[in-house]
């Protein structure tokens, strides 16, 4: 078989921080703008704040997804018992319970296309993508649908954020102006 496993991405010497392994091929982040940044600070934030005692948030990890699947989503929650110590580099779909994805320029097609497609087949139960809409977050909202195994589309948040799943959030996306 051609192309890099899961197992690479911890054994590769000198790769770049925040490689994916998408389809068996390694993928480099690129540099982040500040709306994405300000996006991530205020999701993994709020997330944070909201999250039940037995889920956890994560910024910036892989999750195993099959051999020749390891995407990083932007921001992951999962169950706290799979948190198994500060060496741990990747989570397994069955301990996420929602995926975070804000499209940049350089990620737009993996973020919008490849990346929630995997994440359905793993069964994930939530995902969110972001888009910069006039550097104000709009956060489409989707949940699987385990018989098809595909998302579908619950909603479309412009200004507020606020989901009963996969626990009750609340979040003003326009206070990205202020971070």
């Amino acid at each position: 078989m051609a192309g890099f496993t899961a197992d690479d991405l911890d054994r590769l010497p000198g790769i770049p921080p925040h490689t994916e392994l998408i389809d068996g091929s390694l993928v480099f982040a690129g540099p982040q703008t500040n709306f994405h940044m300000a996006t991530l600070f205020l999701l993994e934030s709020e997330l944070r704040r909201a999250a039940p005692s037995d889920l956890r948030v994560r910024r910036e990890m892989t999750v195993t997804l099959g051999e020749r699947q390891r995407p990083e989503p932007d921001v992951m929650v999962v169950r706290a018992e799979a948190v198994k110590g500060p060496g741990q580099t990747t989570y397994l779909p069955a301990d996420v319970a929602l995926v975070v994805e804000v499209v940049s320029t350089e990620s737009e097609i993996r973020d919008r296309r490849r990346k929630p497609e995997l994440y359905a087949e793993a069964g994930i139960p939530h995902f969110w993508r972001v888009e910069n809409t006039q550097g104000v977050p709009t956060v489409y909202v989707y949940e699987l649908d385990p018989a098809t195994r595909h998302y579908a589309l619950m909603g479309i948040h412009h200004d507020r954020l606020k989901v009963p799943l996969p626990f009750e959030i609340d979040i003003d996306l326009a206070e990205t102006e202020n971070l």
